[in-house]
């Protein structure tokens, strides 16, 4: 891959970009400059990640917030944490590849930046060589690697080195020690088979079926799957069980294991639940603080920005209006006082900087699950997502007197 080191940001500037966008109205905004804020604001949260851990300094570099019940120090699961996620958010984007567009060169800034990233975590003889294994956290923040190597085969795991790959294999099969909690976790057991059926060949597809059963066996109606078997109102169908479901079925499917019938239920169901985020999101571009993780922030809106990626929204839901939705929502938080620390790194909070609003098994590399919400960043500029005019969403029109549909159970 051809090295380019000395790349001018221009219109991605992130401070001049920041403050000419947050003055801007709702009317006023330009369908090229919300995508620039898009990218300059999954910069602004990547970027300290990737320039450590490249080389090889992330444990060196990165500090590690902790909320006042924090179960223990964290320092042995919080790196892989910060990676797994923001890889598994950024994937889309960068499997556009790189080209001669300003954008298109920053891309492969950050392709370079994340391959050499990924072979320091896998490497045993690296500062930053990653725990898989050890306590259960790995688990999870494994999937979202994995999720992550599935939404870009070409620019993430087509750009490793064969040892590396190897490396990435071994890092993925050391998990299956780890035993998951009857619960969403499921899924991160499929979700790290999908990856080694799909770059190993060698997957237990006992595991996967079993998730997906459970999982179709929780599903509760109108959109909502359970975590486990009981319903829990949180974000949890979002942060994890909708995107990881449509994910596996699309590898199983890939992969010549006939999932359609099930694959095109989930992305009923899924198409459903993102109807209901949309209209969660309100006029001024915040949201409910219901449920457990919400230092995740607008990571709540994975599935959201996964229906919109996979351009299956319902009829009634246009493209522009979940842009400007989203655009408010992101706007909203990450620039939030305090949302970040004077390094550049996320701190614990919901808006800005809240350190008690962090359960237990948060540190600062959960916090990077926020980066789901920028898979939309997947469709290229010229996509009706990117390329229509402004459109309000469903609560700033019916907060402005405007019509709008009926909304009804599935």
């Amino acid at each position: 891959m051809k090295k380019n080191n000395n790349i001018p940001l221009k219109a991605f500037a992130l401070g001049v970009l920041f403050l000419s966008l947050s003055t801007m109205s709702f009317a006023q905004e330009k369908p090229e400059e919300v995508r620039e804020y898009y990218v300059s604001s999954l910069i602004k949260i990547a970027d300290p990640v990737l320039t450590a851990l490249s080389k090889d300094q992330l444990k060196e570099k990165m500090p590690i917030e902790r909320s006042p019940g924090a179960w223990d120090d964290r320092t042995h699961v919080t790196y892989l944490e910060a990676f797994g996620r923001l890889m598994s958010g950024m994937a889309p984007w960068l499997e556009i590849g790189p080209d001669d567009t300003e954008e298109g060169k920053l891309r492969e800034k950050y392709i370079e930046l994340s391959v050499k990233s990924l072979e320091n975590a896998v490497d045993p003889d690296a500062k930053d060589f990653m725990n898989f294994s050890e306590d259960r956290q790995p688990l999870v923040d494994a999937a979202f690697l994995a999720q992550a190597l599935l939404r870009a085969p070409n620019q993430l795991w087509g750009n490793l080195e064969e040892e590396s790959k190897e490396n990435v294999i071994e890092a993925l099969k050391s998990t299956r020690k780890i035993k998951p909690y009857y619960s969403n976790w499921l899924l991160f057991t499929a979700m790290v088979e999908a990856a080694l059926l799909k770059f190993d060949e060698e997957a237990d597809m006992v595991r996967m079926d079993y998730a997906l059963n459970k999982h179709m066996e929780w599903y509760l109606g109108d959109g909502m799957y359970g975590d486990g078997p009981n319903f829990h109102w949180d974000y949890y169908n979002s942060f994890v069980i909708q995107p990881m479901m449509l994910d596996i079925l699309k590898t199983l499917n890939e992969e010549g294991i006939d999932k359609e019938k099930d694959l095109k239920e989930v992305t009923r169901r899924a198409s459903r639940y993102a109807e209901i985020q949309e209209r969660l999101i309100s006029p001024e571009g915040t949201y409910p603080p219901i449920g457990r993780s919400l230092a995740y922030r607008f990571g709540a809106f994975q599935a959201l920005s996964q229906i919109a990626l996979w351009e299956e929204l319902p009829e009634e839901i246009k493209p522009a209006q979940v842009r400007s939705a989203l655009h408010a929502v992101i706007k909203k938080q990450i620039e939030a006082e305090g949302t970040f620390d004077e390094e550049g790194w996320l701190k614990v909070g919901f808006y800005g900087s809240q350190n008690n609003i962090g359960e237990g098994y948060i540190s600062t590399g959960s916090l990077y699950l926020c980066s789901e919400a920028f898979l939309v960043l997947g469709l290229e500029e010229d996509n009706e997502f990117w390329s229509a005019p402004a459109a309000p969403w469903t609560q700033k029109k019916i907060w402005s007197g405007e019509a709008i549909p009926i909304d009804k159970a599935e």
